[in-house]
């Protein structure tokens, strides 16, 4: 049985940062895409960033270009959001996810979800 945790999330003010972790338990991460994707209350789950299966490529919602960070440590299998400048808008439950490939997530073809972790910037 494959389980994505996540930990990490919290509250913080704006222009803080937080840094989310997913432990991958179950199976090795380094086959699959790894991503991190977002809902806030009333919205429809978005997606935020994606990191491949070696850690060599990663993607971001414009929303959050040049503000986060994906990064993954095979050996620990492990994924982390390194969320810097939070802003008001960025408040969401957080979840991580693995891709049925090993390239770049989609909320279509993911294949597992973690539980996800409360995130709330204040202003």
């Amino acid at each position: 049985q494959v389980q994505l945790v996540e930990s990490g999330g919290g509250l913080v003010q704006a222009g803080g940062s937080l840094r989310l972790s997913c432990v991958v338990s179950g199976r090795t991460a380094s086959t699959y895409a790894m991503g991190w994707f977002r809902q806030a209350p009333g919205k429809e789950r978005e997606f935020v960033a994606t990191i491949n299966w070696h850690g060599g490529s990663t993607d971001y919602a414009d929303s959050v270009k040049g503000r986060f960070t994906i990064s993954r440590d095979n050996a620990r299998n492990t994924v982390y959001l390194q969320m810097n400048s939070l802003k008001p808008e960025d408040t969401a439950v957080y979840y991580c996810a693995a891709d049925r490939g090993p390239f770049k997530v989609s909320i279509t073809t993911i294949l597992y979800w973690g539980q996800g972790t409360q995130v709330t910037v204040s202003s």
